[in-house]
């Protein structure tokens, strides 16, 4: 009984709190429009537009960019089955770092809107078009703080989002504590756990108050969204630099603070070369079209052509295929007959048909050690160039999944790493070798397995005779 008492009286005492509280927020327009100029809650979707623009930036720094020259363009399955044209290939990794840009300003669109600078509100004219109508560019050591900043602010709103979900958690003890019928014997150590309940509940709203304060929650729209517009000039500039797109270079990105001298040499750095597919070169008159159809070239240049997995949408099937059969051929021992029909369930009828026609003639004896070796040193030499390629589209679906798609992509591949631009008919060759390998060695594995277990039986035979 005096328990009820008590918790009636907590109950009331946070209720009438509650009511103060109310009241006590002024209902002028003024402080509403303040309120409402804040992001709140809206700070965790622009902390993940923050991380990836981050991303975009150390995308596109020297040493990214020369890795990308000398190490992800010149992969030997890219050059196998993807193009061996460097120019083609770097116009790739140009159109979807350009992409991914489109995508990031699309969401900057929507949330600009609620700014009150009316430059800031028609932010949509760079997000349909590519162009900087305002010279909003940053210089490179601008640059530089600002992603430090960003970076910070990052850090504290991913903070206050974990200790956010634990005030909720919090809150729901105390409120199932409240809510649950009290018939306990020990009613003094029930009271305990209330009061301790809201002891922590009292310091925890004090760190969610204080974060608030320090992260992107009480920033407001308009200081928020001109960060990432500036980000996102710069970074497309940075792209144009790069990548030798145009010559009307911004002045606060010097030449000399990029690699694109070593990604796409050239006498005259004012030239107007272009590294991607068709943009070779451009008239002066043009610069102007060409700025303003910049995303939709570049999204017209990620469409895989008709000879490709990526046309077929067969790029992530055959990524688990081959996937499949690398473990497979690491342990054909243990590969059962049900794995075996599976496998060939997972094939298409075009692999099928070549598989039928390259196996058509073959013996069923599998037992020479020679040439399973052989076999087994030309399928390691297959998938050293084949499997990175499958595992990288593994990869690159799933940051971009609806699951994943507003979390910081993890690595840095990019779209022509995959299997996505690989040509249909090399690839179908290569996993149609693969099967025909693997079917060798499988049979050689079960034949000596079987020929071991017959010795050893004759051998318990004659020590029992």
């Amino acid at each position: 009984m005096a328990l009820e008492t008590w918790l009636t009286k907590v109950k009331k005492t946070i209720s009438n709190s509650l009511d103060s509280a109310k009241s006590s927020i002024p209902n002028s327009r003024a402080s509403k429009h303040n309120n409402n100029s804040n992001v709140g809650v809206l700070s965790f979707e622009i902390a993940g537009l923050m991380s990836k623009l981050l991303h975009l930036w150390n995308s596109l720094s020297d040493k990214s960019i020369i890795r990308l020259r000398d190490e992800s363009i010149s992969l030997e399955g890219v050059r196998k089955i993807v193009s061996n044209d460097e120019s083609f290939l770097l116009g790739l990794a140009c159109a979807e770092m350009a992409e991914n840009v489109r995508v990031v300003a699309k969401s900057i669109s929507r949330i600009s809107k609620r700014c009150l600078d009316s430059n800031l509100q028609c932010f949509d004219e760079f997000a349909n078009l590519g162009h900087d109508s305002h010279g909003w560019v940053l210089s490179s050591k601008d640059m530089e703080a600002k992603t430090k900043k960003m970076d910070r602010y990052v850090t504290i709103t991913a903070t206050l989002y974990k200790e956010m979900e634990e005030l909720s958690t919090i809150e729901n003890s105390l409120r199932k504590s409240f809510q649950c019928k009290e018939y306990d014997i020990q009613s003094s150590i029930k009271e305990q756990k209330i009061i301790d309940l809201q002891q922590k509940l009292f310091w925890q709203r004090q760190e969610v108050k204080y974060l608030k304060e320090r992260s992107l929650w009480n920033r407001s729209f308009d200081m928020v969204v001109s960060m990432l517009v500036r980000s996102i000039f710069t970074i497309l500039g940075r792209i144009k630099l790069v990548f030798g797109i145009g010559h009307g270079y911004p002045p606060s990105l010097p030449r000399s603070l990029s690699a694109s001298a070593t990604v796409h040499p050239t006498e005259n750095p004012n030239a107007c070369n272009f590294v991607s597919g068709p943009l070779k070169s451009c008239k002066p008159e043009e610069n102007k079209d060409l700025a303003v159809r910049f995303f939709e070239f570049n999204s017209k240049l990620l469409k895989p052509p008709p000879s490709t997995l990526g046309a077929a949408a067969l790029a992530l099937h055959y990524s688990n295929l081959i996937i499949v059969m690398e473990k497979m051929i690491k342990s054909p021992q243990l590969v059962g007959v049900d794995a075996r029909d599976d496998l060939y369930s997972m094939l298409p009828s075009s692999i099928r048909s070549s598989l039928r026609a390259r196996l058509k003639g073959v013996g069923f004896s599998a037992s020479d050690p020679v040439l399973a070796g052989e076999w087994r040193t030309a399928l390691g030499r297959i998938l050293g160039w084949l499997s990175p390629m499958a595992h990288n589209m593994i990869k690159w679906q799933n940051e971009r999944s609806f699951e994943h798609q507003n979390l910081l992509p993890k690595t840095n591949v990019l779209l022509l790493q995959t299997l996505f631009f690989a040509n249909k008919e090399k690839t179908e060759a290569a996993i149609t070798e693969l099967l025909v390998g693997l079917n060798y060695i499988w049979r050689f594995e079960r034949e000596m397995t079987a020929k071991a277990l017959f010795e050893c039986t004759n051998f318990n035979g004659m020590l029992l005779n």
